[in-house]
């Protein structure tokens, strides 16, 4: 079964190895046939501290690493702010 990739942006990086991603995904309303957004908070692993709060990073699916880490930072960091 292939993994998931999301796209977010990085609202908090004040723990270490660890970046807060918020996922917008936008849908129609059955009933009010209007864009909605709803929002999203994961917590994805980030080994080297790279990515910083505003960067557009690519998210996977991964094994836990933890209480709360099941996604891990596949693109991002440095040059996405860019």
């Amino acid at each position: 079964m292939p993994k998931r990739v999301l796209m977010g942006v990085v609202i908090s990086d004040k723990q270490d190895k660890t970046v807060v991603v918020r996922v917008e995904r936008r849908f129609t309303h059955p009933l009010l046939k209007k864009t909605v957004r709803r929002t999203k908070k994961y917590h994805a692993h980030d080994q080297n501290n790279a990515c910083k709060v505003g960067d557009q990073v690519r998210i996977e699916e991964h094994r836990p690493i933890s209480k709360l880490k099941r996604w891990i930072v596949v693109e991002g960091g440095k040059t996405a702010g860019k």
